[in-house]
């Protein structure tokens, strides 16, 4: 928590942890509750964290903006809205859904409502953090908050299986009790010496090193090589063709469009077609406000942020698939076409989304089509790269298959890719795979006496299976 993600990061976050629960809800009733008040409630919530401390700022707006889950309204609130909002704050309250999750719980002997007191807890303090610091009364809050969730939960007589998280282990060190919201001073007079840049070599390595992609692997090293010759050709006073760097990623999701868009800024800055190579992503929400004018001015922060790096805009044909008479993402466009202009040597812009409604988007402004011409196709992941990057995953994390679990992963991971729809998530889909499993696999652990490392390690068949899900569901065993 000692550093403040973007909004992009923190609806990425707040939405897929939503989904994830969401999906645990087996009940129709207490399903369709909790996804119509969840995001309204998480608000409210975010509203009561923040007047703990005051100093509002643009990043508690962008935030707040940022607290929605896939297919639910997109907010839209105003710093002004925002401050009404936190100072108005009535104290806290626990939502309707929340009853009924207890009462389904008692009904089936579950626990999810425990689980969601959890994953609330490390949403606020999330929500704390837009500083970059989480303070003691902020923590205080969340804490309160939680203590009234779980005193439900224990009126109920919902089993407790596991302690809740600690928040007093977020606190940043430091910062205490009616202090000003700031990193502490010991963090800002830090003079550690700053790790050496990765050379060209070292990045192209580690795009190597990713899974697939292999089209997009070619069409970056032409891209660089187009760049070195270009910069060859004026340093011996040769013409050189008008050329745009903005990029134009169709993909569906997971399969690596942010990952590579990061190595693509570090290569930028490598080979100095930039100043400094950071990434910053963004969808709709970090650039539409709701009033004319608002707009252009939250979109010129993102973009100052973005000077002498790259602009991610995921999702980008959001800002133009709104018809109605108060839509701004327009204003977004045009000024994000003005600031391309103006920053042409320093600033890099690659939206990114579905591979048809990317292509209607750009085909459907002369600015954008003429400054975004050259399109880095994504394809899915198979079968095989599935497992591969599954089994990198355990790798990384210190998990271990054996030969049938390997087999059962292949099969599954085959399974899953002939069987993919609309709504298939590539590595994403992978990384919940992965992390239920490890959570199985921590529910089986937990019940040995004396496990030894090898059994701390080992994912098995049974801890991959789900039966709520299709994963595996007809693969051999």
């Amino acid at each position: 928590m000692a550093t403040s993600l973007s909004a992009a990061a923190v609806h990425k976050q707040y939405d897929e942890g939503v989904t994830a629960f969401g999906r645990l809800i087996p009940d129709p009733v207490p399903r369709l509750a909790f996804a119509q008040e969840i995001d309204a409630f998480m608000r409210r919530c975010a509203a009561g964290v923040w007047k703990e401390d005051g100093g509002l700022g643009p990043r508690h707006v962008e935030y707040y903006n940022a607290i929605y889950h896939k297919g639910s309204p997109v907010p839209t609130a105003l710093y002004w809205e925002l401050a009404s909002a936190v100072a108005d704050y009535p104290g806290f309250q626990p939502p309707i859904f929340f009853q009924r999750l207890l009462d389904a719980d008692r009904a089936a002997g579950r626990a999810l409502s425990r689980r969601f007191v959890d994953t609330f807890t490390l949403m606020l303090l999330l929500f704390a953090a837009v500083d970059g610091v989480v303070s003691e009364r902020e923590a205080g809050f969340v804490n309160a908050c939680a203590d009234a969730l779980t005193a439900l939960c224990d009126a109920a007589g919902i089993p407790a299986d596991k302690p809740r998280p600690k928040v007093r282990d977020f606190v940043t060190p430091g910062v205490h009790s009616g202090d000003q919201v700031q990193k502490p001073a010991a963090a800002q007079e830090t003079t550690q010496e700053a790790a050496p840049e990765p050379t060209l070599d070292e990045l192209l390595a580690e795009l190597d090193s990713l899974c697939g992609l292999e089209k997009v692997k070619a069409d970056v090293k032409s891209l660089i090589n187009l760049v070195k010759v270009r910069r060859l050709r004026e340093q011996a006073d040769l013409p050189v063709p008008p050329m745009s760097l903005h990029l134009v990623f169709m993909g569906n999701p997971g399969t690596g469009k942010t990952t590579v868009a990061r190595l693509l800024a570090k290569i930028y800055h490598a080979i100095g077609v930039l100043s400094q190579g950071q990434l910053v992503e963004v969808d709709r929400s970090g650039l539409v406000a709701g009033f004319v004018g608002q707009t252009a001015l939250k979109t010129q922060e993102v973009i100052q942020k973005a000077l002498g790096g790259v602009l991610f805009i995921d999702e980008a044909y959001a800002l133009s698939s709104h018809d109605g008479p108060n839509d701004f993402g327009q204003e977004a466009i045009e000024t994000l076409l003005k600031a391309m202009e103006d920053h042409r040597h320093d600033l890099i812009v690659i939206v990114a989304g579905y591979t048809e409604p990317m292509g209607a988007f750009i085909r459907a402004n002369p600015g954008l089509e003429s400054r975004f011409n050259k399109y880095f196709y994504f394809e899915d992941y198979d079968g095989a790269q599935l497992f591969d990057i599954f089994q990198s995953m355990c790798q990384k994390g210190g998990y271990t298959l054996d030969e049938r679990t390997q087999a059962f992963c292949k099969a599954s991971f085959l399974q899953l890719y002939e069987a993919r729809d609309e709504n298939f998530g590539n590595a994403r889909d992978v990384r919940n795979i992965f992390e239920q499993g490890i959570a199985r696999q921590a529910d089986r652990v937990a019940a040995l006496e004396n496990p030894t490392r090898e059994q701390l390690m080992a994912l098995t068949v049974e801890d991959l299976q789900d039966p709520e899900e299709p994963f595996g569901a007809n693969s051999p065993t």
